[in-house]
């Protein structure tokens, strides 16, 4: 599966069920062009979980809503109910273990 981009319009669609790690990115930003190729490869590999992303000058209101001040930012999602947050850069590993963490 594809990285889903997420808008004002179908965010609340596309997290509302089952785990979700969403991308907070900006185009202009290096780490966040960084993580672009790694949640491209973990769209592939994790089956069971949207990737997803959310460019944040495109959706501030979102950005606002999950309180994002900081680029790259990755919230996980479950059911629509954030239980994750974290800022920088993570490789896929850290990303993978992340996922496993609250698969269950």
């Amino acid at each position: 599966m594809a990285v889903i981009k997420l808008t004002e319009e179908n965010f609340a669609t596309e997290t509302s069920n089952g785990l979700v790690l969403v991308d907070f990115y900006a185009d202009w930003c290096g780490p966040c062009q960084m993580l672009g190729p790694v949640l491209d490869e973990l769209a592939v590999e994790v089956t069971d979980v949207k990737i997803t992303k959310v460019n944040v000058d495109e959706s501030k209101p979102l950005a606002k809503q999950f309180g994002v001040t900081t680029i790259p930012n990755i919230t996980l999602l479950k059911d629509g109910d954030v239980i994750h947050q974290d800022v920088g850069y993570k490789p896929k590993e850290a990303l993978l273990t992340l996922i496993e963490t609250y698969r269950k």
